[in-house]
């Protein structure tokens, strides 16, 4: 049954959406469903499907795959939009070779559908191919002097964060504040107290976190939740933004599988096995994620360790947190998004 947050929250994204197109900004990920291809298809065709944030990190790593012996003259087709979007669409039918979403969950949901074997993430970094944290992005100067989560919910702060119900990043910024005014779920109601404070300075929902970012950078809010990757992506690109990380974080960890019923196994487990590899995670950490193998992330001086950070292993996994914080009908959490919709 879909509440009234699924409703409500779902028009809010629509609405978005189209004022975002039609404002004309970036489009890496704008309608959720950014298709992109390259390659000349002598070597074999393979089809990407993933979320909308880690676009510019392919950006990097195909073509570099393209100029190995196995991936030369392999196209590789690529749709990017909101992790629970994509998600569902592969389990309803979309064709691909692999999938790199934004939480576990969404993984677990191909699993289920028979679509991914069920030890997809036995491997070295147990299936996470690029990490990050959750950060604060402001604007440049920082006007409302935001260093911290109690900054957030001070009045007058208005907040962009993605819909949850969509959006895995939504759901990895909103654990951050919870992990830590909960003592790491030690004090649930303080942490869910704060995060009622949070969602009530809310302005917008966008269905993903790329959407997010654009809405930010279009004017609203004063503080946007976000990836740590999409802070350094936009300062980057010349955006008059900042970035804070609080004291006290979470780890955004994202997890890829293969498909078990790809039509080119051959080819897309060395795509997977590429982006393990020294030079795919070198790209990873140049393309502002923070690599899983520790060698390489070594090489990188610009992704300093929060002094506090939280994982999804110290709340019990993401069947517990999804059950207990984000179900659309039971979820202490996704009550507070119901409550505030309606």
């Amino acid at each position: 049954m879909r509440t009234r947050a699924h409703i409500v929250v779902s028009l809010m994204a629509a609405v978005t959406a189209l004022v975002i197109a039609g404002c004309g900004g970036a489009s890496d990920s704008v309608d959720g469903d950014d298709n992109t291809a390259s390659g000349s298809g002598d070597g074999g065709r393979l089809s990407l499907v993933a979320y909308a944030v880690p676009k510019v990190g392919f950006d990097k790593v195909v073509p570099l795959f393209q100029k190995t012996p196995e991936g030369q003259g392999v196209t590789i087709s690529q749709s990017y939009g909101a992790s629970g979007d994509q998600s569902r669409k592969v389990e309803n039918g979309l064709e691909t070779d692999i999938v790199n979403f934004s939480l576990e969950p969404d993984i677990t949901r191909l699993v289920k559908a028979g679509l991914v074997d069920e030890d997809w993430k036995d491997d070295k970094f147990n299936g996470i191919v690029s990490s990050s944290v959750v950060t604060l992005v402001v604007r440049k100067g920082n006007p409302k002097n935001i260093r911290d989560w109690d900054d957030v919910v001070k009045p007058g702060v208005k907040i962009i964060n993605p819909n949850p119900f969509s959006s895995g990043s939504a759901k990895w910024n909103i654990l951050a504040p919870y992990a830590l005014k909960s003592d790491g779920g030690k004090n649930v109601d303080d942490g869910i107290d704060f995060v009622t404070k949070l969602i009530g300075n809310l302005e917008g929902q966008p269905k993903s976190g790329r959407e997010a970012t654009e809405l930010f950078l279009q004017g609203a809010g004063d503080v946007l939740l976000s990836y740590e990757n999409e802070a350094l992506f936009a300062q980057r690109n010349g955006e008059p933004i900042e970035y804070v990380t609080p004291p006290t974080t979470f780890l955004i960890e994202n997890p890829l599988a293969i498909v078990n019923k790809s039509k080119n196994p051959e080819k897309v487990q060395a795509f997977k096995d590429f982006l393990y590899s020294a030079e795919g995670q070198r790209a990873w950490g140049e393309a502002g994620f923070r690599p899983v193998d520790p060698e390489v992330a070594a090489e990188f001086d610009e992704f300093p360790p929060p002094e506090k950070l939280y994982t999804i292993a110290d709340f019990g996994g993401w069947d517990k947190v999804n059950a207990e914080l984000f179900d659309p009908d039971n979820g202490t959490i996704a009550k507070i998004y119901d409550q505030a919709t309606s």
